[in-house]
């Protein structure tokens, strides 16, 4: 399974950030990163207009925040910016290992294949459960210099750009799982309430 998920990391460097971010965490993240509960994540982000000096800041400073978090994937909604813009690393612990910063993302297509996996996300911590999603994407966005780019995802990362994709949306991946008895247990587990989970299905 690593081998796939590092095949699928060489696969996607055309596609890399030139943005040079430590992965090592740091005691004080620039970012604070909002957990469930928060309005912030229930508000739909905007496009990005202009990918400028700006655009590339947030994203070094969501990268930093991400790695402090032992996090593979981070949204601008979670660090409460309304913005189209996710920063992506299945690979963390590789120090040699681009992330992926995508602006304004937008799938474009979904794979017939349906796979449930275990998801958790940094908004929710302690709280992981299945999620079923298509196995495979296409994606277009556009990258820290704005250039616009396309790429086929699959496995880990198809399913890692389509949870913070969601994000972008206001939908947290607690809102897709099936088992709601599954869900309530965790969820309760962790101190999180039930009443701030908005069900997809």
């Amino acid at each position: 399974m690593a081998n796939h998920f590092s095949q699928l990391a060489r696969k996607s460097r055309d596609n890399v950030s030139a943005t040079k971010v430590t992965k090592e965490a740091i005691d004080n993240p620039p970012l604070e990163i909002y957990k469930l509960g928060s309005t912030t994540l229930r508000t739909t982000a905007k496009r990005i207009s202009k990918v400028d000096v700006d655009t590339r800041k947030l994203a070094r400073e969501m990268l930093q925040s991400m790695y402090s978090a032992k996090g593979i994937g981070l949204a601008a909604p979670q660090v409460g910016i309304s913005k189209e813009l996710l920063v992506i690393d299945i690979n963390f612990e590789d120090s040699a290992a681009e992330p992926l910063i995508l602006i304004n993302p937008e799938i474009t297509a979904f794979g017939s294949t349906l796979n449930s996996y275990e998801e958790g996300c940094l908004s929710i911590p302690g709280v992981y459960l299945n999620v079923i999603r298509p196995s495979t994407i296409k994606l277009k966005f556009r990258d820290e210099m704005g250039r616009p780019r396309k790429m086929n995802a699959d496995g880990l990362l198809a399913r890692c750009i389509q949870h913070e994709v969601d994000h972008l949306k206001g939908v947290l991946f607690v809102d897709r799982v099936t088992s709601k008895e599954d869900l309530k247990k965790e969820l309760t587990k962790e101190g999180y309430q039930m009443k701030d989970v908005i069900p997809m299905n």
